[in-house]
């Protein structure tokens, strides 16, 4: 069944299960509880199917989790410094949840809303439209803003998800999805044998409180240097002053290119066991890279495996890190009567 339901929240809100794509292709499931993606079903170079993302067994495991799983994030992705800017000369304090900064959008973001479907379709091409507001005020944010998210699937084989956003107010706003790959399907341990290319010539180092220090570095000579393809464990136990600071991998790439109006590379994974590949596309103009570093084994997954260290990675399309507090990077800020758009493209493969 394209819908079906998945459970009520305990403030009694219905939540519904989506379906796009069928048995012959990509298949991807959505729940409308943080917009998550709870699977991903495409084949390996066999043809046996499986589930290529981290999800799990109900939606109470959903309500109860922290580790963003698969769910849509805002407002603001990834950190802001302090919890806090200024904007036109305003300061703002936000939500703060990790280390004193405000991690994803605050203690409630929109990982924990139930997104209002505006329209589903299987065809031509399917697609699932989900909306949410965010009131003045939300988490410390100022302005109330509309976002519009759309997943479609195309060709068989790519999973898009295209973002839309309007605010009453000047604001900063920031979005991606927080799905937690594994090519080798959810059972497989861990990804450290994936080979990555990231198309990134610099990175963004970052503090103990995992903020980025404004320094945008070359890639070269480091083990963040995926230009070529490189395993994940390969370099990810390196003695490397960044690398401890995260436990990992987990920071943001600066992405090639510029004026990404369309979808654009920004990085491929390879599974050599099972030969699926997926790359990534996107017009946004940085990468979080993550290796799941803090996954610590308390969440299982549909089949009862154990999502450990390393269990998933992310790859989040997104503007950079703490923007708001670094003049540098790329603005964040969306004023009344502008219109936020943003797209990434997940390409799903064999080799």
């Amino acid at each position: 069944m394209p819908v079906r339901s998945y459970g009520v929240t305990p403030d009694g809100a219905t939540v519904d299960l989506y379906t796009l794509g069928d048995e012959s292709g990509l298949r991807a499931h959505v729940i409308t509880y943080g917009g998550a993606i709870v699977g991903i079903e495409t084949p390996d170079r066999n043809g046996v199917r499986a589930n290529v993302v981290l999800a799990l067994p109900s939606l109470a495991d959903y309500l109860a989790q922290d580790a963003y799983l698969g769910a849509l994030v805002g407002r603001f992705a990834n950190r802001i410094g302090g919890a806090s800017f200024a904007l036109d000369g305003v300061d703002y304090r936000l939500s703060r949840n990790e280390n004193g900064n405000c991690l994803h959008g605050g203690r409630v973001g929109f990982n924990k809303a139930v997104w209002r479907v505006l329209d589903y379709a299987d065809a031509p091409e399917p697609r699932l439209a989900l909306r949410h507001f965010s009131p003045d005020g939300d988490q410390g944010f100022p302005g109330g803003i509309t976002v519009d998210v759309t997943y479609s699937v195309s060709g068989g084989n790519t999973l898009r998800i295209a973002y839309h956003a309007e605010s009453d107010r000047p604001t900063v706003v920031n979005f991606t999805n927080h799905a937690y790959f594994n090519l080798g399907g959810a059972t497989t341990a861990n990804i450290l044998d994936h080979e990555v290319t990231i198309a990134a010539e610099r990175f963004m180092p970052i503090d103990a409180r995992l903020i980025p220090t404004g320094e945008m570095r070359a890639v070269a000579n480091t083990p963040f240097d995926f230009r070529a393809p490189h395993a994940i464990g390969a370099r990810i136990g390196e003695k490397d002053e960044q690398l401890a600071a995260a436990l990992g991998y987990d920071h943001n790439y600066v992405l090639a290119g510029s004026a990404r109006v369309e979808p654009q590379f920004a990085a491929r994974v390879r599974a050599p066991g099972c030969g699926r590949v997926l790359e990534v596309r996107t017009t946004e103009p940085g990468l979080q890279f993550y290796t799941g570093n803090h996954l610590d084994g308390t969440l299982r997954g549909s089949n009862g495996e154990i999502y450990g260290k390393h269990a998933g990675f992310a790859l989040e399309t997104q503007h950079f890190p703490d923007s708001p507090n670094q003049p540098a990077f790329p603005s964040t800020v969306l004023r009344p009567g502008e219109r936020f758009r943003s797209a990434t493209e997940y390409c799903f493969g064999v080799d």
